[in-house]
């Protein structure tokens, strides 16, 4: 093919386009060519009217932020304020117990979620070897992992065996695959979206956690020569019913007498790209817990070290600014009321298209929280084709299709329904 001769082996590998954004393309075409059509492609949150919702408090506190905040670098870690707020948005309330209990923690700003899980990848496991996912997860994820020379498996995201405690925990599953990497590898690393997770809006219940968090630390004391890191995607958990779900469970399991192993690290990713509305500004980053003062201090080390041969600094105007706006109990506030109208828009929708899918038959995966929901299929590009012939745009991924609730009105639920049924029938 063209350009082989100039490529390396992994960039030759590089082909196809974004299932995503090729599907917007298509929405948009049929605007333009006057047919009514709705958008589920997206995974921005848009007000009814379709434009982009953007937390008016965050966008003030941005505007007012100093022309030096715009144009001068970060600190290669990322500002101090921010850093420390990472912490408080990844941990919530629980941060401040687990910090009199003894734990320490390691923060990093990174260019987005994005970022976050970047320096995850580079770090946490060698090269050729291989992470934990679920079976339906962030497309990018994989990309993540293989330009780190990485590969994966997957454990499903519902358990073939119900169990009534952990409905949407596949227990079995997930120790097997645990079991089979720590026999192959010196490090083992699971990512894990929850709650709110991307594409299906499934949350995990309290037990799930509980029992999923219990599982991995056993198999890290199981396996003390293996390094274990289990890494909380939290993207969207901000619009979540339980916001810090995990790090309320990881407190209450260490309270409870959880043994906490050298060889266990547990890291949260944080993106205020949802949170905060500003998805252009590129702004998130790594926070990490660990008991040994010592691990998290190398860990702000490597991660800022990383960051540095990656991307040189995360954008600094971001951290300026929402730190400053959190930094007073009136900012916080403000932004929370800004935030609960947002996920009040989010909760319309899901329980429009709940209410439509069952008066019409049609069976939706459990989703709960965030952007999406989502509907298993063999063939999820035949079903958002014949969606399309009825003017619903949604996007086919492995395994079904995504419906983006962030970028419909609930008025267009109804719609939706209806091709969904048709499509599935």
């Amino acid at each position: 093919m063209s350009g082989d001769n100039l490529l390396n082996v992994a960039g030759i590998a590089k082909e196809g386009s974004d299932t995503i954004f090729s599907w917007f393309a298509r929405y948009q075409n049929a605007k333009k060519e006057g047919k009514d059509a709705v958008n589920g492609t997206v995974g921005a949150l848009l007000e009814d009217d379709g434009s982009l919702a953007v937390n008016k408090v965050v966008d003030a506190a941005i505007r007012e932020s100093p022309p030096i905040e715009f144009s001068a670098y970060a600190p290669l870690a990322g500002l101090p304020d921010f850093l420390d707020l990472c912490k408080t948005l990844a941990f919530g309330d629980a941060r401040n117990t687990l910090e009199d209990l003894g734990f320490n923690f390691s923060s990093t700003a990174s260019p987005g979620g994005s970022g976050a899980l970047f320096l995850a990848a580079n770090n946490f496991l060698e090269r050729g070897q291989t992470a934990l996912l679920r079976d339906r997860y962030w497309g990018p994820y994989k990309g993540f992992l293989q330009n780190n020379g990485q590969d994966y498996v997957t454990w499903p995201l519902i358990p073939k065996n119900k169990d009534s405690s952990h409905p949407h925990f596949a227990r079995e599953e997930f120790e097997s695959q645990l079991e089979m990497l720590c026999s192959k590898q010196n490090k083992v690393m699971v990512w894990l979206n929850d709650p709110a997770h991307n594409p299906t809006g499934l949350s995990m219940t309290p037990n799930g956690r509980s029992v999923c968090l219990n599982s991995f630390v056993n198999s890290a004391i199981k396996n003390e020569d293996v390094g274990h890191t289990l890494l909380i995607d939290s993207a969207y958990s901000l619009y979540a019913d339980e916001p810090h779900a995990w790090a309320d469970t990881i407190l209450e399991e260490i309270e409870n007498g959880l043994m906490w192993p050298e060889n266990l690290l547990i890291c949260v990713a944080v993106s205020l790209s949802k949170s905060h509305t500003i998805y252009g500004l590129r702004t998130g980053g790594l926070v990490c817990l660990h008991p040994d003062k010592e691990v998290t201090d190398r860990l702000n080390t490597v991660m800022s070290v990383t960051g540095r041969q990656t991307w040189s600094a995360t954008p600094r105007v971001g951290q300026y600014s929402i730190s400053k706006m959190h930094s007073t109990p009136e900012g916080g506030d403000a932004w929370g009321v800004e935030r609960d109208r947002l996920k009040e828009l989010l909760d319309t929708r899901r329980k429009s298209l709940i209410e439509e899918c069952n008066n019409r038959g049609v069976s939706l995966n459990p989703t709960m929280d965030g952007f999406f929901a989502w509907i298993e299929s063999d063939d999820s590009v035949k079903i958002a084709e014949r969606c399309a012939e009825h003017d619903v745009y949604l996007v086919p991924l492995s395994g079904g299709v995504r419906i983006g609730l962030c970028a419909l009105a609930a008025n267009d639920m109804p719609k939706v329904a209806e091709a969904l049924k048709i499509a599935m029938g």
